[in-house]
């Protein structure tokens, strides 16, 4: 639903994550912390193999993070996102291209400068997202929502900021990579002149 314009461009009904495909990576990576890091580190030799750009990207933030709670959510969280993709629209997932990640960072640049500038506007960037991603954005506000909990006094703010905007531009990369499934026509959501 779109209440104002927006520089983002919509998600197709057929790209939206469903909640199940999170919750069948959660449950496949388990409670045992050293089985969990082994298959996080599977998931990101997967991700380097399939989704190069993505995961240079990701590795590139990671490596400029200095905040340790930020780092770990970040590497959690954006290899949970790709592999539930994976999981729930493999093999319609295309290769996420540095461009397009671009394209997508200047969209949501584009789009918080319009809010920004609009005293009148309530809807923030990653509301539009939540709109678009439900169960995706949910996902991820409730692990940044605990680990600000637990770590309160120990993280940094900044950073865990900086790595939920790089998920959100993970998130609608691989989201705008998702290919109508046979029998699916792709329905622009933009109105035609």
């Amino acid at each position: 639903m779109w209440v104002r314009s927006a520089a983002i461009r919509p998600v197709p009904a057929f790209a939206v994550l469903p909640r199940e495909a999170l919750e069948l990576v959660e449950e496949w990576l388990g409670d045992d912390e050293d089985a969990t890091e082994r298959y996080l580190n599977e998931i990101y030799t997967e991700l380097e193999e399939k989704q190069p750009a993505l995961a240079e990207r990701l590795g590139e933030a990671f490596a400029r993070c200095t905040d340790e709670v930020a780092e770990a959510l970040g590497y959690f969280l954006a290899l949970t996102m790709y592999r539930a993709f994976d999981t729930a629209f493999d093999p319609h997932v295309s290769r996420v291209t540095a461009d397009g990640l671009r394209s997508v960072e200047e969209a949501l640049d584009l789009d918080e400068e319009l809010r920004g500038d609009d005293p009148t506007e309530v809807i923030d960037s990653d509301d539009v997202i939540a709109m678009e991603q439900p169960h995706a954005v949910a996902y991820i506000h409730e692990h940044l929502e605990t680990a600000l909990e637990v770590h309160a006094e120990n993280a940094d703010v900044d950073a865990i900021h900086g790595i939920y905007r790089l998920l959100l531009i993970e998130l609608l990369a691989l989201s705008y990579a998702v290919s109508a499934p046979p029998g699916v026509t792709a329905v622009s959501d933009e109105i035609q002149a």
